[in-house]
């Protein structure tokens, strides 16, 4: 079964997970904004349902998954199949990049990474969202991962990997900021991201090609 395949099957549980966890999705969606370009031609690697893409007004992206880029195109949403790891855009396309909770699912990693480096125009922003494996949701991801229909076949990463796979690949690490403080079950409010790592779950890093 490929990584991709339990999106097809279980979209609706999918959906329903920022429903339930709607402070937890804000807190996201903020850390997020906070790093992300204000203007240019953006996409989203990975792009799923478009719940992230929506809101933050990025109009492009590209998925594995039937059932997710057909919820996706439902949201206005150009959505094109692709994988990570051969991105179905030419070289030097985009002023940015996004994405969200995605490098856990790739096969290839750096692959993954060195083909968002490709897309990009020179001194174009990549921006990466990732649940760090050291901290308190990621410890708990990994805990219970093969009782999640999700994570299962998931791979976690901590921020340092996530650097390290960076500049293997040639980028510029700019800014980071992280939320998420406390377990998820604990999360009442938007929380307000703070710059650097090593305390929030939810880590984004923005980088710039090189």
């Amino acid at each position: 079964m490929t990584k991709h395949s339990v999106f097809d099957k279980h979209i609706d549980q999918y959906e329903k997970w920022f429903d339930d966890n709607n402070y937890v999705f804000q807190s996201e969606l903020k850390a997020i904004q906070q790093l992300l370009p204000s203007e240019g031609k953006g996409v989203e690697i990975g792009v799923g349902s478009g719940i992230f893409a929506q809101p933050l007004g990025i109009i492009e992206g590209c998925d594995p998954s039937d059932a997710m880029r057909e919820k996706a195109i439902e949201r206005g949403i150009k959505a094109l199949h692709g994988t990570a790891e051969n991105l179905p855009y030419p070289t030097g396309s985009f002023d940015f990049a996004l994405m969200v909770t995605t490098i856990c699912f790739v096969n290839d990693a750096h692959k993954s990474i060195s083909e968002v480096y490709r897309i990009l125009k020179d001194k174009g922003k990549f921006i990466i969202a990732f649940v760090d494996k050291n901290s308190p949701v990621g410890k708990q991801y990994l805990k219970h991962k093969n009782e999640s229909v999700f994570y299962k076949e998931a791979t976690f990463y901590s921020t340092l990997d996530i650097y390290d796979l960076l500049w293997e690949s040639d980028f510029k690490i700019l800014k980071i900021v992280q939320t998420i403080f406390g377990e998820l079950n604990a999360v009442e409010q938007i929380q307000h991201p703070v710059y650097s790592h090593g305390q929030g779950s939810f880590v984004v890093i923005k980088a710039e090609k090189q």
